[in-house]
């Protein structure tokens, strides 16, 4: 999971996630991830259109984006 953030992160890729959000909810996320640090991702989701932070445990799939899709 580390692996592929930090190599969206290295080549400026957007990537789709599912996360589960701490009221147990899982979301389908678009990000363009910015930063790793210990447990959690800063990143700009493009689903709410705001700077979020992600707790790494709690990203239970990524999936690069590719021309605006899922690949």
């Amino acid at each position: 999971m580390l692996k592929e953030l930090q190599r969206a992160i290295d080549q400026h890729q957007h990537t789709q996630v599912i996360y589960l959000g701490n009221d147990g909810q899982m979301t389908l996320r678009t990000l363009r991830p910015l930063e790793v640090s210990g447990n959690r991702l800063k990143a700009f989701c493009l689903t709410r259109r705001a700077p979020r932070i992600f707790i790494i445990d709690n990203i239970l799939a990524v999936e690069p984006v590719v021309f605006g899709r899922a690949v």
